[in-house]
């Protein structure tokens, strides 16, 4: 993977502060590898995240994994990078009818260098943690009941959040999550109403957050997108927003 002409060093510090705007539940250091738990809610926040350096045999490695994974009731999962360590694993987690999945692009838009138009600012609203679910489920069509690991990790998140809304005559029409850490800006669980979708809502909403983290002082925003996702790979594509790198999901079979 090629870093598009940014710093080696600027994935690396996207991963890193990507796991903390989006925590896990419970988390274990294991020789380089970064072992999250959540109970379910989310591949990313219930995977093996072999960021660093590792000493010890790979394969005694994996076996840990799968027994603390199984132990908690949970399918054994691998998020990689092209800097995942060590080399080879990849290869690995193939070998033991681990599954690729869900290839998903890292975007970069660096903030310094651009002038963001928002929607006006009585548009954008804070919303509480209960109302902002309410919001995410209603649009995503799924029911509060299923979220209660997901609203654990949003209480969870150390950085500033800011659980928005996008608001047309009184009415919200999109949501979606922003966490600024340290000059960078977060974007995740961005929805549009079934209804309201393909009326520029989603595009609103992005610029208005990224607006919000640049008075805020953010130099750089990042978001994941699945990339058989072609419409928002468009969206973000429009707005500025440039692959810096890409991670997919090992999956253990069965």
């Amino acid at each position: 993977m090629i870093w598009k002409g940014e710093s080696p060093m600027l994935p690396r510090r996207i991963e890193e502060i990507s796991l903390n705007s989006w925590p896990a539940l419970q988390q274990i250091l294991f020789d380089g590898w970064i072992l999250r738990f959540s109970e379910g809610y989310s591949k990313r926040a219930n995977s093996v995240n072999p960021l660093y350096s590792s000493n010890m045999d790979v394969e005694q490695k994996v076996d840990t994994c799968e027994k603390l994974y199984a132990g908690k009731g949970l399918q054994t999962i691998f998020r990689l990078t092209p800097f995942s360590l060590p080399r080879g694993l990849d290869q690995v987690l193939e070998s033991r009818n681990y599954t690729k999945v869900a290839p998903t692009s890292v975007l970069h838009l660096d903030l310094d260098n651009n002038a963001i138009q928002p929607a006006p600012p009585e548009d954008l609203r804070e919303e509480r943690l209960d109302d902002w679910m309410e919001f995410f489920c209603r649009f995503s069509g799924s029911a509060v009941e299923q979220h209660r690991a997901h609203k654990a990790i949003l209480q969870a998140i150390a950085s500033r959040r800011f659980l928005a809304s996008l608001v047309d005559s009184g009415e919200a029409v999109a949501c979606g999550l922003g966490v600024l850490e340290n000059g960078y800006l977060g974007l995740f669980d961005l929805v549009t109403h079934p209804e309201r979708r393909n009326h520029g809502y989603g595009t609103r909403l992005v610029r208005s957050l990224l607006r919000w983290a640049q008075e805020r002082g953010a130099v750089r925003a990042y978001l994941q997108v699945v990339q058989r996702n072609t419409a928002g790979r468009r969206l973000y594509r429009k707005l500025g927003f440039r692959e810096v790198h890409e991670y997919w999901y090992r999956v253990l079979d069965g």
